[in-house]
């Protein structure tokens, strides 16, 4: 009768230094195993080296090598003889904890919080020291069901409210790093502020059209409504003022970064909004985006009319651009990401396979996939598991000087 292959685990700690990996793995190849499993991490030059094997033969004379030969380079190691490989099964979950900063007692509170829910934390990396803190956690739920993943987000959800930190929860599968195509939405997520209103300072009207505005993102007032509201308060005001707002128009801090990385992934970016496509066109061209939408103003003789020119891209009408912007680019809607921050882009980012509330109002946090609360539009990339590193390699690469504000 064959005997069964037996697992042993070996774990090398200390400082990093070259020759570990080579050396380990030397008496690996003597000893005829198969490879299962390797992790390494290093932790301010402190290696972590886990390595998971098969082996046919002596367990225990294994053991003695390994000891020895990592003794001689001045390793610590620990090996675990017949570990069972089924309770070493890969991550189910990606946890992305962000803040500015992120303390001790807080990131306590994450790991009882995810321990009360059952799950094991199997990794941690830092993914940004810039503008936030990142950490990102590989973690494993017990029982990898719909209802298990809905809990763990709902907690997750109702601790970041008290610890002042992000947590952002996605399953870990391929399909994360997946991502096609990101939708924006312009007003307070993509630029600072809201359109409507400094053309309403413009046109004297800035107090009344703040109102229904504030009204309409907390869901209070059908959008729709609120916008020709808004927009017939702008009669008669001169054309030429929209091209002064357009040149007025500040990025949100990390807008142009995070444009910039998600093009050298080869993402779609675009912009759906509930503004006016005259003034969105100029920031289309500023930063290369590959689609908009936005509504259209009527403008005659030379002045706004206080109408609105055919359909609304209203609450219902950002899903529809949505789902045909990915058609056309022949992206599945599960590798869509949308991002915005009021009551009007609750289908939309309902319809993308991520939906992101960037400094959000409680109506939008409450439904969206991740709830980011820190003021800069590149800590979507860490939730898309893109790490600062990365971004300024890209940067350096290309000669690029770091966006640090």
């Amino acid at each position: 009768m064959t005997a069964q292959p037996t697992p042993v685990l070996i774990t090398v700690t200390g400082p990093d230094k070259p020759g570990v990996s080579s050396v380990l793995f030397a008496v690996l190849v003597r000893h005829g195993v198969e490879i299962l499993d390797v992790e390494q991490v290093v932790i301010r030059g402190q290696l972590v080296l886990g390595v998971l094997v098969s082996t046919d033969h002596d367990a225990e004379g294994l053991q003695e090598y390994v000891e020895q030969a990592m003794a001689s380079v001045a390793m610590a190691v620990e090996v675990e003889v017949g570990v069972d490989p089924e309770t070493m099964t890969g991550s189910t979950h990606v946890v992305v904890v962000l803040g500015r900063p992120v303390t001790a007692r807080a990131f306590s509170e994450v790991a009882r919080g995810l321990a009360a829910q059952g799950v094991n934390i199997d990794t941690i990396r830092r993914v940004a020291d810039y503008p936030v803190t990142g950490l990102e956690l590989r973690v494993s739920v017990a029982e990898d069901t719909d209802e298990a993943d809905a809990a763990l987000r709902s907690a997750l959800a109702d601790l970041s409210a008290t610890i002042g930190l992000d947590v952002a929860v996605e399953r870990d599968v391929l399909a994360r790093r997946a991502k096609r195509l990101i939708v924006f939405d312009v007003d307070s997520t993509l630029v600072q502020g809201e359109v409507i209103e400094m053309l309403a300072a413009k046109a004297g009207c800035a107090d009344e059209v703040r109102e229904v505005t504030e009204a309409a993102m907390r869901g209070e007032l059908d959008f729709t409504e609120s916008l020709h509201q808004r927009v017939a308060l702008l009669k008669g005001l001169p054309a030429t003022v929209l091209d002064e707002v357009a040149a007025d128009l500040v990025l949100t801090p990390g807008a142009r970064t995070t444009i910039r990385t998600l093009k050298r992934l080869g993402f779609r970016c675009g912009v759906v909004s509930g503004g006016f496509d005259y003034i969105i066109e100029s920031l289309v061209d500023d930063l290369g985006l590959d689609f908009h939408a936005a509504n259209e103003l009527e403008i005659v003789d030379g002045h706004l009319t206080g109408r609105v020119v055919g359909e609304v891209v209203d609450r219902a009408g950002k899903a529809v651009a949505l789902r045909r912007f990915a058609q056309q680019f022949g992206v599945p809607l599960a590798q869509c990401v949308a991002v915005g921050d009021g009551a009007n882009d609750i289908d939309m980012l309902n319809t993308a396979g991520l939906g992101v509330a960037f400094n959000a109002k409680p109506a939008l946090r409450e439904v969206a996939d991740t709830a980011l609360s820190h003021p800069y539009l590149d800590v979507v990339l860490f939730v898309l598991g893109v790490t600062r590193a990365e971004i300024e390699a890209a940067d350096a690469a290309d000669g690029l000087e770091l966006e640090r504000l």
